[in-house]
Order: structure tokens, then C-alpha cells, then sequence
């Protein structure tokens, strides 16, 4: 590898300022929550809006970092390993349209963005892990938030919420909250939905028969998936789950994901 190659790929690879940023605010706005310092709802709605497209970065540098891994070296000089947001295929779906579903109706579901030549990656197997691999990155942002509100290592921050006349801490609710959104976003993601990440793990081992007849219908499935959620029994069995899968972690839904909701939602208080 000549010099010239080799800066190259180390410009390829180097973490983006705009992902620094959001991290900064994350960070931030995690202490506003905590201290009680400002607006309890406008930290809350910060923390988790950075949190969200922290998460959202994250998810597609595992989808590019496994191709990466698999066989796919364009995928550094397309930008993906810089955690660039910008540097996404389709902002729209990756970007725009999941902060639209967080704002609306407090779903998580984020899209695959990222362009991977998947002639350059051999074997069934390494195909699946790299539609696995963003899902499996939301599900570890859940449990990095989940577990210290499970285990109560944030009750006795300064920063609390009343709710039914009990105090709740401000940063418990934030992280409870965006923690339901990773999960919501993992369940979601796994479904063997056309366009959705689940589908990606299956799609390897169907036939060329079958993966043609869907191909046209990968585009509107994450919209399909969100307009079965808007109904109210299927909305109403999802967060049952969701609710169950909060419980493994001791934290209650309520108190720390319908109350971080409720703050992030700060034009509404």
C-alpha cells in the first residue's frame, strides 16, 4: 500500500465531527437531565433526539463494518465508517423518516441506508450477519440504557420529574424511554419484512425465485410495517411485548418509558 493509499484509507475511517457533535449534545443533555439543570422536558427531548441518531450512525456503520469484514472495501470510500449521517445513501429513510416515527408515535424503526455490493461478500452466512449486524447494534444501546435504570444506579440523581405525586428521576426516564425506542427498533428491524433487516438475514437463503418476486416490495415495507403499528390492536399487542421485554430488564414502562415520553414531548406540557 503506497502513502497515498494508506491516508486515504485513514481518511475513510475517521470519525466524522457532525457524529462528535451529536454525541456532545447526548452527553449534554444527560447532565441536564441528571442535575435538574433547564427545562427537565426540553433535555429529556435532546438527549433522546441525539441519543436516537447516535444510534441510527451506529446501526449502519455495523451494517458497513461487517460488509467491510465480509468482502466489501468500497464501503470505506463511500464514507460509511466515518459515523457520517450525511455520507448515508438514503437520508430519507435512514435519517428523516425514523425521527419522524420517534416524534409522531414514539416508535423506533430505523432503515437500512447504507449501499452494500453484496456480489463482493461470498457465503449465505455472511450475508445474514451483515443485515444481522444493525439490529444487533440497537439491541445493545437498549441494554446500555436499560440496565442502570433496571438496577436503580440512577434514583438517586438530583434531577427529578413528579408523577402521581412520587418523584422520578429526569435521566432515568430519558434513558427508559430511549431505551424502549432501541427495543421497538430491534423487534421491528428483525421482522422478515422486505426492506426491513430481518428480511436481509432470511433473503440468503430463499430461492432466486422467490428473492425476485419480492425485490419490488422491499421499498414500501418499513411504511407497511408502520401503518399496521397505527392500528390499535396491533399498536396494543406490540407494546404488550415491548412491555415484557422492559419487565426482563426491572424497569417499569410506565414510570420510566410513558414518563420520558410524556417529557420528551415538551410542547405539549
Amino acid at each position: 500500500m503506497s502513502f497515498a493509499d494508506a491516508r486515504a484509507d485513514r481518511e475513510h475511517r475517521r470519525i466524522s465531527p457532525v457524529f462528535w457533535v451529536l454525541v456532545a449534545t447526548m452527553g449534554t443533555s444527560a447532565w441536564a437531565a441528571w442535575s435538574g439543570y433547564g427545562s427537565g422536558g426540553f433535555g429529556v427531548f435532546l438527549f433522546v433526539v441525539s441519543g436516537w441518531l447516535v444510534s441510527l450512525c451506529l446501526h449502519e456503520y455495523g451494517h458497513a463494518r461487517t460488509a467491510l469484514h465480509g468482502g466489501d472495501i468500497t464501503v470505506g470510500a463511500k464514507g460509511y465508517l466515518t459515523l457520517n449521517p450525511f455520507k448515508y445513501t438514503h437520508a430519507l429513510y435512514s435519517i428523516v423518516m425514523p425521527l419522524v416515527f420517534v416524534l409522531l408515535g414514539g416508535i423506533g424503526l430505523p432503515g437500512g441506508a447504507v449501499f452494500i455490493e453484496r456480489d463482493r461478500i461470498r457465503g449465505r452466512l455472511k450475508h445474514s450477519l451483515v443485515s444481522a449486524a444493525g439490529p444487533l447494534v440497537n439491541l445493545a444501546f437498549a441494554v446500555v440504557l436499560l440496565v442502570p435504570v433496571g438496577q436503580g444506579w440512577l434514583d438517586s440523581a438530583p434531577g427529578t420529574t413528579q408523577i402521581d405525586g412520587y418523584p422520578v428521576p429526569t435521566l432515568a426516564a430519558a434513558f427508559g424511554f430511549l431505551g424502549l425506542l432501541q427495543l421497538s427498533a430491534t423487534l421491528l428491524n428483525l421482522l422478515p419484512v422486505p426492506g426491513l433487516d430481518g428480511y436481509g438475514i432470511v433473503e440468503p437463503w430463499l430461492s432466486y425465485k422467490t428473492r425476485a418476486a419480492v425485490r419490488p416490495f422491499a421499498q414500501f415495507g418499513m411504511l407497511a410495517v408502520f401503518a399496521l403499528l397505527w392500528q390499535p390492536e396491533v399498536n396494543r399487542q406490540f407494546f404488550d411485548l415491548l412491555r415484557s421485554v422492559m419487565d426482563l430488564f426491572g424497569v417499569n414502562t410506565y414510570y420510566f418509558g410513558a414518563v420520558g415520553h410524556d417529557l420528551f414531548r415538551f410542547w405539549n406540557q
